[in-house]
């Protein structure tokens, strides 16, 4: 039986993950969870999974929650509350549903604990991809994606050799304006970006799709998990989400993933592999869809996505860079404090005045993001 540990309980992607293992009690338990502020929803959660250990924000949540929880569940809270519940001992799998770098030590947590690790949380290959790739095999553990595009990725290189990857090929929505002109991204609002057509997800990352950023930090994170170079690594616009990415071989055989844009069928598959159980979802009917369409990207546009390959290719700090200042910006946006084309813009100063920075250790990686977090804030507050 998988033990498993969600961290992000209380998101998206969390209460998917809830909803899907609730459908299998013979092969899961739930035996911590986390969650940010939302404390109503974590006690319905334990309510009903009955967790040995959670984790929230901090003290003041701790003390709110043990005034509400009369058992014997350890409560815990901060970043070094999620390092005790990423490793503790009674669980053997870790969902990382974070949103951002904070999801970073804790997946380093519990990999080094020797957990296998299903990961949502894409800033963490961002910044760390060298080491947690090395830590995991150090540790024998595995790691899992759970987006739909690296998903599609990973089943589609089930049963082939390495060597015979010509390319991988990421598709992205385009979010809610493909079709806008660069001068009419000038004067979007907040609730355009956050209106998704196709998937329900957090503030932060659907507004990095409305960039392309979270396309951007899935070609890093895809350079990580399936070990191959940015010049293999291709996006196309795909604005149905019916396809999730493609998988092209040297003999020029394209195998591709389908489906109805549901996270249940990723999360549930980076579960059970090798295994596929049954998931009572609609079945896709191509007969209704009828058309697939495909488009390149526009780079002049959507920035964020050049300047991911950009990172990619200068490597050591700068994609930490690249993913940190962008989390501060989302954030500065969502909060109406610059305008949508001031996130890359915000972005593309800070890796201009970036001296690189060779990464060794993964202290050096915290040391980056701490520098970017600071020169971040002093660009918005001038």
């Amino acid at each position: 039986m998988k033990k498993l540990i969600i961290l992000g309980s209380t998101g998206s992607i969390g209460k998917n993950t809830l909803d899907v293992v609730s459908r299998f009690p013979d092969e899961f338990e739930v035996i911590g969870l986390s969650c940010g502020s939302n404390i109503s929803e974590l006690l319905d959660q334990i309510k009903k999974f009955h967790p040995r250990i959670v984790c929230v924000k901090d003290k003041n949540a701790s003390i709110e929650l043990r005034s509400v929880i009369k058992n014997d569940i350890q409560i815990v809270y901060g970043t070094t509350g999620l390092l005790e519940l990423a490793s503790y001992e009674e669980g053997n799998f870790l969902l990382n549903a974070l949103v951002g770098y904070l999801g970073l030590a804790p997946t380093l947590a519990a990999i080094q604990s020797g957990k296998n690790v299903a990961t949502a949380n894409k800033e963490t290959l961002v910044c760390a991809g060298h080491f947690i790739m090395q830590e995991a095999r150090t540790h024998k553990v595995k790691v899992f994606p759970i987006d739909s595009e690296h998903s599609a990725i990973f089943q589609s290189l089930q049963g082939n050799e390495q060597k015979a990857v010509a390319k991988i090929i990421l598709t992205a929505s385009g979010g809610p304006f493909l079709h806008h002109s660069l001068e009419q991204l000038q004067s979007v609002t907040q609730q355009e970006a956050l209106n998704h057509p196709n998937w329900k997800m957090g503030k932060k990352i659907t507004i990095d799709s409305a960039t392309m950023m979270n396309k951007g930090l899935e070609v890093i994170e895809a350079r990580w998990l399936f070990e191959i170079s940015k010049e293999k690594i291709e996006v196309v616009i795909h604005p149905q989400s019916i396809i999730h990415s493609m998988v092209e071989y040297v003999d020029r055989s394209v195998i591709a993933q389908l489906g109805l844009p549901d996270m249940r069928t990723p999360i549930l598959y980076a579960l059970t592999y090798p295994k596929r159980n049954v998931l009572p979802l609609e079945s896709l009917d191509l007969t209704k869809i009828q058309n697939l369409t495909f488009y390149k990207p526009d780079f002049e546009k959507f920035r964020c996505l050049q300047l991911a390959y950009e990172v990619l290719e200068a490597g050591d700090s700068y994609p930490i860079v690249f993913n940190v200042s962008n989390e501060i910006a989302v954030h500065a946006f969502l909060d109406t404090k610059i305008r949508f084309l001031d996130i890359s813009k915000t972005i593309e100063k800070l890796l201009n005045i970036h001296t690189k920075t060779q990464i060794t250790t993964i202290e050096d990686v915290f040391c980056v993001i701490d520098w970017t977090k600071k020169k971040t804030e002093e660009l918005l507050t001038r």
